[in-house]
């Protein structure tokens, strides 16, 4: 996809596209995090559809958290375009030069990158960077998009004693599950996301990184495992972190960002509640442990 036109204006918004795919649409830039666009990964089938729609205009980079294959997505990265600009960790970049990608950059925690209107940043990531079957060993990263706001996407990662670190942020964009019943080492769930709450601090947060694959046979029904981790996030924070705005949305929802805009201009945002956003709330019926919802086919 080639650069948008300057005189095409993009109105601010995140969108969340499912899994670790977030659209992050800030100062006229378009951001794309982790693209996974397929139906199928291996043996995980997508349990939403693609916002094909939504991702019509093309992308300013991608950044890419760490090299597990659903996050990685070889495909995807070609259907976004050869020439996109790629920013990746460690060892990423002679994988993906191999393959014909030619705008790759890599990536150290600390070092930054000029995108259009914003700034990327690369943060730490608590995470295994191994691909599988055969590798390579890469590295782990979360970053900041940088602009008239300050957009945190954690990737896939544990709590790390730098979150604290990280300056203030306007929206924090944090996993909550993964595809699977249980999580691995290097992972966070409802409630260690809501303690990283304490340490980032954001305005408003955002739970990824849930209920969009499962395996094969298992996606036709919306598990407890699947849908319960964003609503037990948001019930954890109102306990740990109060103060922070957790929005539930469901994967191919976007977020508007002028109301923070417009409060951040005022000088409003520094204290108090974050503003109300113009995003609908994701509303799902309580149900046991591993059993399909009310009304699931």
């Amino acid at each position: 996809m080639t650069r948008r036109s300057a005189l095409i204006e993009l109105p601010p918004r995140i969108g969340f596209v499912g899994h670790a795919t977030v659209v992050v649409d800030l100062d006229n830039t378009r951001i794309l995090t982790d693209p996974l666009l397929r139906g199928r990964v291996a043996a995980l089938m997508r349990r939403h559809p693609v916002p094909h729609a939504e991702l019509a205009h093309p992308v300013d980079a991608v950044v890419i958290s760490h090299m597990h294959q659903d996050h990685l997505d070889v495909p995807s990265l070609r259907r976004l375009g050869m020439g996109t600009r790629l920013l990746v960790p460690r060892r990423a970049g002679p994988f993906l030069g191999r393959l014909g990608f030619g705008a790759v950059a890599e990536m150290q925690p600390g070092q930054s990158a000029a995108v259009g209107g914003v700034r990327i940043v690369a943060t730490p990531a608590k995470h295994t960077g191994f691909r599988p079957p055969f590798g390579p060993l890469g590295g782990c990263l979360g970053f900041i998009v940088e602009g008239s706001l300050r957009v945190y996407f954690a990737g896939d990662t544990d709590l790390f004693p730098s979150m604290a670190s990280l300056g203030p942020i306007d929206v924090a964009l944090l996993p909550v599950a993964g595809w699977g019943p249980t999580l691995g080492p290097g992972h966070m769930n409802p409630y260690r996301a809501a303690r990283a709450l304490q340490l980032i601090r954001p305005k408003v947060a955002i739970p990824i990184h849930w209920g969009t694959f499962a395996p094969v046979g298992m996606h036709l029904r919306a598990w407890s495992y699947l849908v319960r981790p964003p609503l037990e996030f948001r019930e954890y924070a109102r306990a740990l972190a109060p103060e922070v705005d957790v929005r539930v949305i469901e994967p191919g929802t976007f977020v508007d960002l002028a109301p923070l805009l417009g409060a951040a201009a005022a000088g409003e945002h520094a204290s108090g509640r974050a503003p109300d956003l113009d995003v609908p709330e994701l509303e799902i019926p309580a149900i046991g442990t591993l059993m399909p919802s009310e009304g699931a086919e």
